[in-house]
């Protein structure tokens, strides 16, 4: 079975009020639930928001440069992830269409590198 990354894309910009979450968050939990007991579900978690992020970069010179906030400018940012066990890419497809329907986001569906997938040797 090959690992997928599940990402979550959100808009920037304040937190949606508790009654707008609430009933995401119930729905997640259920779809999280019913991963495990399909044993696709590994792991997922929330992000905190961007400008806690800090980022390094190395350069040529040796110098590592160390950036407050995301790397990349824009009006979303990765907010949270969900990585399962599918068989195959269709399998994992379906488990990021129920995250879509549920919160509405961007979801991206990746598979990581590894033996299973011979075409994505790093």
């Amino acid at each position: 079975m090959t690992q997928y990354l599940i990402s979550l894309y959100q808009p920037d910009g304040p937190t949606p009020p508790p009654e707008f979450l609430e009933p995401i968050a119930r729905k997640l939990q259920a779809l999280n639930e019913e991963m495990q007991k399909a044993g696709a579900w590994v792991f997922a978690a929330g992000l905190h928001p961007p400008t806690t992020a800090t980022v390094l970069q190395a350069k040529e010179s040796g110098d590592i440069v160390m950036t407050d906030g995301p790397y990349v400018e824009g009006k979303e940012h990765l907010g949270g992830f969900t990585i399962v066990e599918a068989p195959d890419l269709d399998a994992a497809l379906e488990w990021g269409r129920r995250i879509a329907e549920i919160t509405y986001l961007p979801i991206e569906v990746r598979p990581f590198q590894g033996e299973e997938d011979p075409s994505c040797v790093p």
